[in-house]
């Protein structure tokens, strides 16, 4: 089970991409660890374990939602929400039953899609992959799938990136990507943690050639503390005049 708010230890971080330029906003960042081109496999390194389902939430993007929790994130990103699920031998085996149960729950028509987070689900393709894939053949573009990633887009554009992460991004419709920067939580962004996060069209982006920001974005305004800062002023000048 994925224990939310959880406080991470403090690992040794590397930037193992050192000097090389244009990997996304705020990366390199020395609250993660940034990896090179194709460092990290997940052919290799999935163990084809899951942390978590969830079915019908509303809080892993837009609509009613269910949600796969993958195993395994070498980012270590300080204070993740989920560091009790970066070894990738955590929870428990994906099994082909766990598959139907998902294609089964996503037949419900209140539901809009599915959600891949992790750990890392970009080091999980040998069983998103294939369910992705599933879905597709299932249901076309009638429910539409969603990807948290600590991996920006950029990065994944670059020359020497396995193959299968960009197997599974030409699978989904919408990528959360960037790691989570503590320095630059904000609670008031939609579906992030962080400020230098992004919530892309991944069809609008391959078509542009670059990351496009989904068109439904809507963050929270700040409105708040001014209006109290505005009351608190008026209420020192009544007290000063009377």
């Amino acid at each position: 089970m994925v224990r939310r708010g959880q406080v991470s230890p403090s690992p040794t971080l590397h930037d193992f991409a050192a000097g090389e330029s244009g990997r996304g906003p705020s990366i390199p960042t020395d609250e993660a660890n940034n990896p090179r081109a194709g460092q990290w496999d997940g052919r290799r390194m999935s163990k084809r374990m899951i942390a978590d389902y969830k079915t019908f939430i509303v809080t892993d993007g837009e609509g009613v939602r269910n949600s796969l929790y993958v195993s395994g994130c070498p980012f270590h990103c300080v204070d993740c929400f989920n560091s009790s699920i970066w070894d990738f031998q955590a929870g428990h085996e994906y099994t082909q039953r766990l598959e139907d149960k998902i294609i089964d729950d996503l037949r419900a028509p209140w539901v809009q899609g599915i959600t891949f987070l992790g750990g890392e689900p970009l080091l999980n393709t040998p069983v998103l992959v294939p369910l992705a894939r599933r879905i597709r053949e299932e249901f076309g573009s009638a429910k539409d799938i969603w990807c948290w990633t600590g991996y920006t887009w950029e990065e994944l554009m670059r020359p020497g990136e396995t193959p299968d992460k960009l197997e599974l991004l030409h699978l989904i419709d919408i990528l959360v990507d960037g790691r989570y920067i503590k320095s630059q939580h904000d609670s008031l962004l939609q579906f992030r943690g962080s400020k230098n996060q992004r919530i892309l069209d991944v069809p609008a982006s391959f078509a542009a050639g670059g990351p496009v920001i989904w068109s439904r974005l809507h963050d929270q305004e700040r409105d708040i503390p001014e209006i109290y800062l505005k009351d608190r002023m008026a209420g020192e000048d009544s007290h000063s005049s009377s």
